[in-house]
């Protein structure tokens, strides 16, 4: 299956998904009545947000019967989207495909951001998590985790993030610490994609990334990943070992997405958004595509307070985190 495949839903096959009664019936109400509604994803086509976004836009459009257009408002880190969308009006025709690598790392590292990430916003409920991998080509020596932290024990080994203090940057920075390695070099882009070009031209030697838009060339055997961070190995890549398993346990997260709005969202559209998250996330069509993405929503999906809740915690642990490698983004 080619990428294009993977990002593609036909709106056939999404109309017919959600013609469900459970999922019209939150048509109801005088939102949305007019224009099309703004889907923000603040980083670049082709990461980790813009895949989920395009997969989300549709099914919102059909079960909202108003379209959703995915807008991509990439820089800084994510920052510059995010705060596009706190600045917005709360009616209800911006909405933001929320990251935790904004949210939480951001927050963790950044102590001037413009807007706080909990309370500049209304958090409707969390969408998806992914774990994120450390990749190589596959034509690269390093054919194991020891290989790649034996090489930057001993000459400069780089990897690329989507950013400076984005959850990949503080994983390699955890392993920079953890395995004790003092040539493993820090090369940040804005997003995952121009990585990835880097990576795929030699510039750099390897690149730690969310896993959603890299499944199809680890599986094609264009990528290896030397370790993912998950709890426990994914299934539809067996042979890959967790960092966990490996020595490196402090190595296990994930980064989620979830939808959210300017703050002071009126009631009624959060709970109509609300209520639409699980029926949608649960329709086999959707299911099919993240579980190929390796991408997948919990069960239940943490809504509002729960969902800020996760928000809250993560931004303690990461910031503790930030300020033992002293990272700081400026």
């Amino acid at each position: 299956m080619n990428r294009r495949r993977l990002l593609g839903l036909t709106g056939g096959a999404i109309a017919g998904a959600l013609a469900s009664p459970g999922i019209l019936s939150a048509q109801s109400g005088a939102w949305p009545s007019r224009g099309s509604i703004r889907l923000i994803a603040q980083f670049p086509p082709g990461g980790l947000v813009d895949t989920v976004s395009r997969l989300m836009a549709p099914a919102l459009s059909q079960a909202l019967g108003q379209t959703v257009v995915v807008e991509n408002r990439a820089g800084a880190g994510g920052v510059i989207g995010t705060d596009f969308v706190a600045k917005q009006p709360a009616d209800g025709y911006t909405l933001l495909v929320s990251h935790a690598s904004v949210h939480v790392f951001s927050a963790a590292t950044m102590p001037t951001l413009p807007f706080n990430p909990i309370t500049d916003f209304t958090h409707i409920g969390l969408l998806v998590e992914a774990p994120n991998v450390l990749l190589v080509k596959a034509e690269s020596p390093f054919k194991t985790l020891a290989d790649y932290i034996d090489a930057a024990k001993k000459r400069p080994v780089r990897f690329g993030s989507s950013g400076i203090g984005s959850a990949p940057h503080l994983l390699g920075a955890m392993l920079t610490g953890e395995a004790k390695l003092t040539n493993l070099d820090h090369v940040p882009y804005r997003g995952s994609a121009p990585a990835m070009q880097d990576l795929m031209a030699n510039q750099i030697e390897s690149l730690i990334d969310p896993i959603t838009t890299n499944v199809q060339l680890m599986k094609d055997g264009v990528l290896r990943a030397l370790a993912v961070s998950s709890p426990q190995r994914l299934p539809a890549f067996p042979n890959v070992p967790t960092f966990a398993e490996l020595g490196f346990g402090k190595l296990t997260s994930a980064q989620w997405l979830g939808l959210s709005a300017p703050k002071g969202l009126p009631q009624p559209i959060v709970d109509k958004l609300a209520g639409l998250i699980d029926p949608i996330l649960s329709r086999p069509e959707l299911m099919t595509r993240f579980e190929e993405l390796q991408t997948l929503p919990r069960r239940p999906s943490p809504m509002n307070g729960d969902f800020v809740k996760i928000m809250r915690e993560q931004i303690t642990e990461w910031t503790a985190v930030a300020k033992q490698f002293d990272i700081v983004v400026t």
